[in-house]
């Protein structure tokens, strides 16, 4: 995954390569993750990141983001705030190759995800199933 790489570059200009338009029957999902695709990254809600994250697209730019998010709002979650479920399920939800990838990301989501204490028991799951899908020195 890129160390640094500029927010205000859409996917396709960060990617360097630009998909089809999508075809004519693709559903309004699928349309919506191309039009995505055309945003500057740094503009991206965490919504719109769970989106392209839960399709596994831009993930070299995206998921650094989201975990900055997810560190962001965790402290508030522990306070009694509201936690974005959504983004937190997709990117805990990433193959475990993705993760081997990128220890130290994964090192890093690990240590914001182990302080969460108000997510739902199914996000709950999928956390315990990330960190032990995780390699043991990472």
């Amino acid at each position: 995954m890129p160390e640094a790489f500029d927010r205000g570059s859409t996917l396709e200009e960060l990617e360097g390569r630009r998909w089809p338009p999508p075809p004519a029957d693709a559903t309004p999902m699928v349309r919506n993750v191309y039009e995505l695709r055309h945003r500057p990254v740094g503009t991206l809600e965490p919504h719109e990141l769970a989106r392209l994250i839960g399709q596994d697209v831009g993930l070299p730019w995206l998921l650094p983001l989201a975990v900055e998010i997810l560190r962001a709002t965790a402290p508030k979650q522990a306070e009694g705030g509201w936690f974005d479920d959504d983004l937190l399920y997709a990117v805990v939800t990433r193959k475990p190759e993705v993760w081997a990838a990128v220890p130290e990301l994964a090192s890093d989501l690990a240590e914001t995800v182990a302080g969460l204490t108000d997510v739902s028991r199914y996000v709950r799951q999928e956390i315990a199933a990330f960190l032990a899908a995780r390699p043991h020195d990472a």
